[in-house]
């Protein structure tokens, strides 16, 4: 699994475009990707988490995460993309006391 974060800013945001983006407004990563974004809804954050085949790379991850973002027909620019592949993510655990 990747969590991908993508930093943009929305080019002629119409009232529809508005209200979609409005509507998949959140916090939480999904597969569909969330927005958070400022008053104004020029910039943006995408969070979007890509399910990952064995071989996939952060690279792989972005061009989904992109697609997924491209699904809400929305023009954008993209200014900054991380990608975590979270099967590297090691959890640390506290010793009982």
């Amino acid at each position: 699994m990747f969590r991908v974060i993508i930093s943009g800013r929305f080019r002629d945001l119409d009232e529809s475009g508005r209200a979609a983006v409005l509507a998949a407004s959140g916090l939480a990563f999904s597969e569909q990707g969330a927005f958070t974004h400022d008053g104004t809804l020029s910039a943006f954050t995408f969070r979007c988490q890509v399910p990952a085949k064995p071989d996939d790379s952060e690279q792989d991850a972005t061009r989904r995460a992109l697609a997924a973002l491209d699904a809400y027909g929305q023009q954008y620019d993209v200014l900054r993309v991380a990608a975590t592949d979270m099967r590297n993510i090691k959890i640390r655990r506290r010793p009982e006391r």
